[in-house]
């Protein structure tokens, strides 16, 4: 009984932010400012940040060497199958050197369908981003402002972590 009483105080003195997001998530009070990142998507085509203004984004880095990253692609597939639309994205960034094939292929693999394909073969992205690890996850408000970040792996479809980043969509 006295450790569930414990539990709640202390829930009811973090803010609110903090207490609904995954703990390991990082909440910018206020939003900061994000380099206007560059990469291509799976045709291709030169992209960047700023392609995405007027959504929230959730800006996964990740690369298919990286354990970790390879078991979450599937809870972000679901996050953006769910989601995904006019007011929200998952940005699945790799940061594989060798290419879109990679990707590609590895999509295939682990049965991706509603993630589009994004590389920054460079790994600019992660040096600029300021990521310390992979994978890195950042959540980006509508004027593509850093909200908070994550790094490590999460289950991006816990119905917690939906109901944040709904949350999220709703304040923007």
């Amino acid at each position: 009984m006295r450790s569930w009483f414990f539990l709640l105080v202390m829930l009811a003195t973090l803010p609110a932010a903090a207490a609904a997001a995954e703990p390991n998530f990082a909440i910018n009070d206020p939003p900061k400012a994000l380099p206007d990142v560059r990469f291509v998507d799976g045709k291709g085509h030169d992209r960047a940040l700023a392609d995405f203004k007027g959504k929230v984004v959730l800006l996964n880095v990740w690369a298919t060497w990286c354990v970790p990253c390879r078991k979450e692609m599937p809870t972000l597939d679901r996050l953006q199958n769910t989601l995904g639309g006019a007011d929200f994205q998952v940005v699945a960034l790799s940061i594989d050197r060798t290419g879109l094939d990679v990707v590609r292929a590895f999509y295939d693999e682990i049965g991706i369908k509603h993630l589009a394909v994004y590389v920054d073969r460079s790994g600019r992205a992660l040096r600029e981003l300021g990521a310390a690890g992979l994978p890195t996850t950042l959540l980006i408000d509508r004027a593509g402002r850093e909200i908070g970040r994550l790094v490590g792996p999460a289950e991006w479809d816990a119905p917690g972590m939906i109901a944040f980043i709904r949350r999220q969509i709703g304040q923007q």
